[in-house]
């Protein structure tokens, strides 16, 4: 057997039990939208949810509406409007005039030095409803996002039955063109690589881990238990890096699905969803080049090279395995994200453009020396030094 087309069967094989341990395991998450799941929560706690926002006045109003409308009454919202230069801001005070029991707004001028805009935003929301309202769960969510009526209530429900301190209900993404669907179908597919989810509540599962910035469900107690976002200030993935610190510091981390439930749409077309993931991606591998480099080239191996080997006599088959089994986790993951499965067809491209991103977002920081995010600007050295290791 030529090294060829060893390789070529090793990534088949890959791809293969990829897809069989996702057939068995995807299918054991709870789909909330079930009518087992459209419980009250025993003894109805109390829970804030937290909305950062920064120049999100296209989005802010439908996401707080939304929140307002939920059918679990003891709830109570805090928007953060921070450093806003659009209408954020007063239309958030404008909803907090005509629902002052639920909602509270709070105005960030000035950054303190050693923050990020996001992280602090939620950490002083935090501490403010902790020392007023004293409430027994928190909701951290993002300004684009928007929840059906049911939603609070049915997540904080299984979330009391599964006893968990961490709870993630997947949200659902909005589709709006091409781009959009063949980017995010590419990402929901290669995240089951990076997590398991079917396996976050298994203690002894340490790299299966799910946090998100739509929907970080915290118990209170679990939350100041882990110093809360004081712990990371630094953080561009604080979502995914607070996630970890609930599992390493062995508490109960739970997700769920429910699809449509909670939704967002993540950015308009596939140059504004690069665009989002130049900010993000060399933060995932903690802005070290050789790993970035490194997973590169396994991409280019494991989700473009099967398509070159389908042309190759000698590699057609298990070119034809991996693809295969490719299409089979869309299919699979259709069931929670309402992507197309179709968008497997553009699988290689799909890869080919995520590698760029990859490139480009480790370009564009060391260009820059740093990150902008939210109008501000982050040196790379600041942003390095206040990030915990690569897992």
């Amino acid at each position: 057997m030529t090294p060829l087309k060893l390789l070529a069967w090793l990534i088949a094989l890959a791809w293969l039990w990829k897809a069989i341990t996702a057939a068995r395991g995807l299918p054991r998450i709870p789909n909330l939208l079930l009518p087992q799941y459209n419980l009250t929560p025993a003894g109805t706690p109390s829970i804030t949810v937290i909305v950062p926002a920064c120049n999100e006045a296209d989005s802010i109003g439908a996401c707080l509406e939304s929140l307002i409308n939920q059918d679990y009454p003891n709830l109570k919202i805090i928007a953060v409007d921070d450093r806003s230069t659009d209408l954020t801001g007063v239309l958030m005070d404008a909803l907090a005039t005509q629902h002052p029991a639920k909602l509270r707004v709070i105005h960030i001028t000035e950054l303190p030095a050693g923050w990020l805009g996001k992280t602090h935003a939620m950490s002083l929301a935090a501490r403010h409803t902790i020392a007023i309202h004293k409430p027994d769960y928190l909701l951290f969510t993002d300004a684009d996002v928007l929840f059906l009526p049911e939603a609070i209530r049915r997540s904080l429900a299984q979330a009391i039955a599964t006893q968990a301190d961490h709870f993630v209900t997947l949200p659902t993404p909005i589709i709006k063109a091409l781009g959009e669907g063949m980017l995010l179908g590419y990402l929901q597919v290669m995240g089951l690589w990076a997590t398991r989810p079917w396996r976050v509540a298994n203690p002894r599962a340490l790299r299966d881990v799910v946090g998100i910035g739509a929907f970080n469900l915290l118990r209170t107690s679990a939350y100041q238990h882990l110093g809360g976002f004081d712990a990371l200030r630094m953080e561009i993935l604080e979502d995914l890096t607070l996630a970890r610190h609930v599992k390493l510091a062995g508490l109960r981390q739970r997700v769920a699905i429910a699809p449509g439930m909670v939704s967002l749409h993540w950015a308009s077309g596939a140059i504004g969803v690069v665009n989002v993931m130049t900010k993000n991606l060399f933060a995932v591998f903690r802005f070290h080049v050789s790993l970035l480099l490194l997973a590169c080239i396994w991409l280019s191996l494991f989700c473009i090279a099967p398509a070159v080997f389908l042309v190759l006599p000698a590699t057609r088959l298990p070119a034809i395995i991996s693809l295969a089994s490719v299409g089979s986790l869309y299919i699979l993951s259709n069931r929670h994200s309402r992507i197309s499965p179709w968008y497997a067809v553009l699988f290689p491209i799909s890869a080919a453009l995520f590698v760029y991103s990859l490139l480009r977002s480790m370009f564009t920081t060391l260009k820059l020396g740093g990150v902008i995010w939210r109008g501000t600007f982050y040196p790379l050295n600041e942003l390095r030094k206040n990030t915990g290791p690569f897992r």
